[in-house]
This record gives structure tokens, sequence and C-alpha cells, in this order.
């Protein structure tokens, strides 16, 4: 499951990028393995989302979030 998958007011960890080319630049915005992330707000058309992790909220394109592999949290 991928980051772009996860749905309005749903929480997950961060397991791993499956892109290397988005890899520095995520890392450096605070989305790094291990970490929680939850999403707490979709644009009317659907992208770009914002999400909330490390404490601040960050907005994310769909085409960056689905390099970000996630496993949800019940």
């Amino acid at each position: 499951m991928t980051l772009s998958d996860l749905k309005l007011g749903q929480e997950a960890i961060i397991i791993r990028f499956d892109s290397n080319e988005i890899l520095l630049k995520l890392m450096e915005m605070g989305c790094v393995p291990g970490e929680r992330i939850f999403l707490e707000q979709v644009a009317p058309l659907g992208d770009p989302i914002s999400v909330k992790i490390s404490g601040y909220s960050l907005s994310l394109r769909l085409n960056e979030a689905e390099h970000i592999v996630i496993e949800l949290i019940n």
C-alpha cells in the first residue's frame, strides 16, 4: 500500500520508498521509515494531499505520495 492509497483520517507507518529519485527530497521533509503519518486533508480535486508527520503538516502531490510505501495502523 502507498500513501496515495490512504483514506482521509487514516494513519500509517512509513515502511520504505520505491523510488531513489525522490528518496532524498522526502527524507529532508521528515518522511523517514518508521515515522507515523496521518492523512488530514485532500484537495477538492484529489491532488495535493496534506499529511501530519513529525508534528507538522506537509503537502504532497499524489505522484510523490505513490512512492511512499506504508503500513496501515488499526
